[in-house]
This record gives C-alpha cells, structure tokens and sequence, in this order.
C-alpha cells in the first residue's frame, strides 16, 4: 500500500478502490452499493474494527469510508493504524456524530476528511473523490473547526529541543502551494491560481511533504500553521 502514488484527477472512477467498514450491515451495503454504481471499484467492507485492520492490507484500498463507532476497535484506532503503517492510505470518516471532539480526535489520527451520514448520496461520491485526490473534505462548518484547532495549537509553546534539526529548504514554488494550502485551497483551486497543472500542484504537496518528513495534508496543513504561512 505503501507504495501507491497519487491519483490524477483525470482518472476514472473505477481506477479508485474504496473499503466501507461499517457496523450496520443495510447502511455498510447500502454505502457499498452507491459507491459502485458511481463507478468505483469497491474492494471490501468490514463490520467491526479489527477486521477492517486485518483486511485493508490485504486489499490495498485508496480510500477507507470508515465509521467511528466500532464493535472491536474504535474507528479512530483504526484510522491511526493503518495510516500510520500505510501513509498513501486515505481515510474519510463517515458518522452520525458531529460533535467536535470526534471531529478533532479522528483528524489528529490521520483521517483526510470527515462527512457526516445525513450527507446526500452525490455528496459522498464527490467526496470520495476528492479524498483520493488527496483533497480534504469535511462536512460544511466543519472545516473551520479543524483550522481553528491547528491554530491554538500552533499558539502553544514548543517543547525546548537541545539539538532543534535543520529546517528543510523548499523551492519558492513549493512555499507557494505550501501557503495556500494552509488557506484550505483544493488543489483544483490552487491549480487554477498558479495556472499550473493539478498534477504539478501534487507533486510539489508529495515533495515537500518528504522534505518536512510529514505524513499527509492535515500534518501539512498543521506544520504552515506553526510557521504563520496562512497569513501571509
């Protein structure tokens, strides 16, 4: 799963493998059934957590639709890992629950995007999408959560470091993409801006995300924050 590069946006559906794990069979089949009359290849599902841990590797899905309320393992344990041994793995969290500290605890696991299940069907299918794309996606209010927090954290002071690593040096081109991703800009929109290609605007996110050792868009989105390239 490691391995897997990023998706061009030109890609057909079908070329996009999902897993749905679910603990409700008619909604887990439902979800299942939408995702694949859209177009997408739909790999697997899971009922329980442990299961969906077992699975995923074996499948090697794009995007894991996950629930957070899990019989076996909460979802958030799940998103954590399997993103942490698999980083090309995108997660959008499907869930009934909107409060913010689900929101907030499954971003800080590595989930891409958080939708809640009252979303219509149109509305996860691009979703889904876009998650693959590499494209944060959250239910609308959502989003400015997630900013706000990466912001108050960014306020907190660091913890002192005897031997602080060298700052990675990036090209002025992935500064610029770096500062409006910090915006929420998509990569459509960020492509649009710079009048580049949408596949340039990822290789310079997959570039800087190696040179500042970081895992995926929301540690990016995180490490401009700190450094208060959002304002700029």
């Amino acid at each position: 799963m490691s391995g897997r590069t990023e998706l061009n946006q030109s890609d057909e559906l079908h070329e996009i493998k999902v897993m749905v794990v679910d603990d409700h069979p008619m909604w887990r089949d439902a979800v299942a059934r939408d995702l694949a009359a859209a177009g997408f290849d739909v790999v697997a599902t899971a009922g329980d957590g442990p299961e969906a841990v077992r699975r995923a590797p074996a499948v090697s899905p794009h995007v894991l639709v996950l629930d957070l309320n899990l019989p076996g393992m909460p979802g958030v344990q799940v998103c954590k890992e399997l993103v942490g041994a698999h980083p090309a793995l995108r997660v959008l969290v499907l869930s009934a629950s909107g409060e913010h500290a689900d929101v907030l605890e499954a971003v800080k696991s590595g989930a891409t995007g958080y939708l809640l299940k009252s979303a219509g069907a149109q509305e996860l299918i691009d979703a889904v999408r876009r998650t693959a794309a590499g494209d944060p996606v959250f239910t609308p209010g959502l989003a400015g959560l997630v900013l706000g927090e990466y912001r108050r954290l960014a306020t907190d002071p660091a913890p002192a470091a005897s031997d602080e690593p060298k700052v990675p040096q990036l090209t002025d081109r992935e500064t610029e993409v770096l500062r409006l991703v910090a915006k929420g800009l998509s990569y459509k929109q960020i492509a649009e801006r710079l009048v580049i290609s949408h596949r340039t605007v990822q290789n310079h996110v997959q570039n800087t995300l190696g040179k500042l050792q970081l895992h995926n868009r929301v540690e990016l989105v995180r490490y401009a924050i700190e450094r208060g390239l959002d304002d700029v």
